[in-house]
């Protein structure tokens, strides 16, 4: 849980930058250079038959990035403003290190298939530090923050089981694709493309025209644009130029591997995320941080079944998956309303929440008419964990969070964990308490 936590929103520079004309206004598509290192060829001691070159794949996965990145010949006074900046945070470099061996690798490797600048896959270490939980304060989520209506427009699915927007391979996905599109459309300069993204495609458009008129330069550095857009593309830039040049800033960054960090997994149906976790052999954590997209106890029914998992659980798991019987599974059975039945008292009755009672049966509002049938999980995880610990059913308790609460402060108070607290009332990990919201704790009987 203490990855989940993470950043919860962009990292802002705090001072205001001068727009002045740029060194470089425009940035090519280029197409991507050698990700490995090749030693000339020798000859035979003895034979003098020419051998061929032996090629290595560099270890480090940002030395994969530097064979490739170009950006960091752009300086200007935002771009030193800007790295000055990042370098004075001191465990900045730590953290996105660490943060980007589950991910970088991934995006990395997409970035290059498309052929688009390899500056592109560090977009996530500036959007939300590269925590897939990260929520801004528009809220924008995931690793490369995408908007709910961008989401939408973009095709990306979006409910109470399932966001696409945290899911790595469906938002690096929807993001490049939306780059891409981008980037023609403001005429192959990435640098435009960019803030677009930041800003919307209308803004920098209005902002172009505006600079045409007055027959001023329309490249990104000469625009007049928000602020969060002014010094969006300059801390990608000086980004770029500590990864390409760290001695020459002092800058240690943590090496990553130059691997896949994941194999997908199927599950063969719906299954319960703590049981998954179980049968590969790896903590909740970790498989929570490999799959954020999925937001309840279990994976989403109308997704693809599957989750990604370390590399080395890939075998233990597809063995345990299939050993699973129909009673392992997420099991649905179907409930006839009564008279005098509400969401509220059905969710009571069957230990879920009213809000998968209306997503799973498409209800809208409160309203619920006798004779009709809900489709209703029979069996959940926590619930059966805390009934088996404590020997009997769980004992409930409503609390209503206070201002200046926190699941930390909560979980201690009533010796619970803030995984349990986080299921039990299916709450988005990387989302704030609201004062007035109300949570149910399932004591056991010694609560």
């Amino acid at each position: 849980m203490l990855f989940l936590a993470g950043c919860q929103g962009m990292s802002q520079q705090t001072a205001e930058q001068d727009v002045s004309s740029p060194d470089t206004a425009k940035v090519t598509e280029h197409p991507a250079s050698t990700q490995s290192i090749s030693l000339e060829p020798i000859r035979g001691a003895q034979s003098g038959r020419l051998i061929e070159p032996v090629t290595l794949p560099p270890a480090d996965l940002w030395q994969r990035l530097r064979m490739q990145l170009e950006w960091h010949s752009i300086d200007n006074p935002q771009v030193a403003a800007a790295r000055d900046h990042i370098l004075q945070q001191p465990t900045y470099l730590d953290v996105i290190a660490a943060r980007s061996e589950l991910y970088l690798h991934y995006i990395v490797s997409e970035v290059e298939a498309r052929g688009m600048p390899a500056e592109i896959a560090l977009l996530p270490l500036v959007e939300s530090t590269m925590d897939p939980f990260a929520n801004s304060p528009r809220h924008a989520a995931g690793l490369w923050q995408i908007m709910p209506a961008t989401g939408r427009h973009l095709g990306l699915t979006s409910n109470w089981w399932y966001d696409g927007r945290r899911d790595l391979r469906d938002s690096t996905r929807v993001a490049l694709d939306y780059l891409e599109a981008l980037h023609a459309g403001f005429d192959g300069d990435w640098l435009l493309a960019l803030a677009a993204y930041n800003s919307g495609k209308g803004r920098v458009s209005r902002a172009i025209k505006y600079n045409r008129k007055r027959g001023k330069p329309t490249d990104y550095w000469s625009l007049n644009l928000p602020r969060e857009t002014r010094e969006y593309v300059p801390k990608l830039v000086a980004l770029t130029s500590i990864i390409a040049t760290p001695e020459l800033y002092a800058a240690t960054l943590p090496p990553v591997a130059n691997a896949p960090s994941f194999a997908i997994a199927s599950t063969g149906g719906q299954i319960e995320v703590s049981r998954a976790a179980q049968l590969a052999g790896v903590d909740e954590g970790l498989l929570r941080a490999l799959n954020p997209g999925q937001l309840r106890w279990a994976t989403a029914p109308k997704q693809p079944q599957e989750l990604l998992l370390p590399l080395s659980a890939l075998d233990r798991f597809e063995a345990g998956v299939a050993g699973l019987t129909d009673a392992d599974r997420v099991r649905w059975r179907h409930y006839r309303i009564r008279r005098g039945d509400n969401l509220g008292s059905i969710a009571r009755k069957f230990g879920t929440e009213v809000a998968m009672l209306k997503d799973v049966n498409k209800i809208r509002g409160s309203f619920i008419r006798a004779g009709d049938t809900l489709l209703i999980p029979q069996n959940s995880s926590w619930a059966a964990s805390l009934a088996l610990e404590s020997g009997g059913l769980p004992k409930t308790r409503d609390y209503q969070v206070r201002r200046g609460d926190s699941l930390y402060g909560i979980a201690a108070r009533f010796n619970v964990s803030i995984a349990d607290i986080v299921s039990w009332n299916s709450l988005d990990p990387g989302a704030y308490l609201q004062p007035g919201q109300q949570l149910t704790l399932y004591l056991g009987s010694g609560g």
